[in-house]
C-alpha cells in the first residue's frame, strides 16, 4: 500500500536539508526511536555494517570542532545532536548471528576489498535510512561531508576500528536557515528504460 501524501511530502517534498536549529532539544529516546525503525532497512546479507556515534554534549561538539570545515562548523555547533556514520571494516564478524542460513562470513573474511566495499555501501545506505527516520520520526536532518576523516577516526572511532564516513546534524530545523530549493534531475535526463 503506497503512503498518503502526508507521509510522502514529510520523507521526500517537503523535506530539506537544515542548517540552523531551532533551541528544542533531541532526546535519547527520541535516537533510539530513530535507530530502531532504521534497522529494519534492507543491507545486503543483512550485513549492517553502519556505525553511528551520537554527539549530544557540547563537550562532545569540541572535540569534533578542529575536524570540521569552517562551512561546517556553526551549523554543527548549534545542533541538538550530530551523527557520525560510520561503518565497522569487520561486520562481517556478526554475519554468523544477522544471517544465520549461510556462511556469509566466508565470504568477506579474506577479502579485505570485497568486505571495505559492502562495509561502504551498505553502511551509506543506512545512514541514507537513518535520515529518513528521522524525518519520519519528526526531526530534521542536515547530512555534510567536509570534515577531516582521520581526525574524526583518530578522536571517536579508532578505539573501535571502525571508519567514518560522513555527518548527519540532527534536530528541529529552523526555516529560517533554508536555502531557496535547489533544482532536481528530471526523470529522462538520468534514467534510461530498457
Amino acid at each position: 500500500m503506497a503512503l498518503d501524501q502526508t507521509a510522502l511530502d514529510t520523507l521526500f517534498n517537503d523535506a530539506r536539508t537544515h542548517n540552523k536549529w531551532t533551541d528544542q532539544p533531541v532526546t535519547d529516546d527520541e535516537l533510539r526511536a530513530v535507530f530502531d525503525l532504521m534497522k529494519w532497512a534492507p543491507t545486503s546479507a543483512n550485513s549492517s555494517p553502519a556505525r553511528f556515534v551520537f554527539l549530544r554534549t557540547q563537550a562532545a561538539k569540541e572535540r569534533l570542532r578542529p575536524a570540521l570545515s569552517a562551512g561546517n562548523v556553526d551549523k554543527t555547533m548549534s545542533a541538538p545532536v550530530t551523527v557520525i556514520v560510520a561503518h565497522d571494516p569487520k561486520f562481517y564478524d556478526h554475519l554468523p548471528r544477522l544471517f544465520p542460513h549461510a556462511d556469509a562470513k566466508s565470504w568477506f573474511a579474506g577479502n579485505a576489498e570485497l568486505a571495505e566495499e559492502t562495509a561502504l555501501r551498505n553502511g551509506t545506505l543506512q545512514g541514507g535510512y537513518l535520515i529518513l527516520a528521522a524525518r519520519a520520526m519528526g526531526l530534521d536532518a542536515g547530512p555534510m561531508s567536509g570534515f577531516d576523516k582521520a581526525k574524526v577516526d583518530e578522536t571517536f572511532l579508532s578505539d573501535r576500528g571502525w571508519k567514518s564516513n560522513f555527518l548527519i546534524n540532527l534536530g528541529h530545523g529552523d526555516p529560517e536557515g533554508l536555502f531557496p530549493r535547489s533544482p532536481r534531475f528530471f526523470f529522462d535526463e538520468v534514467s534510461v528504460l530498457l
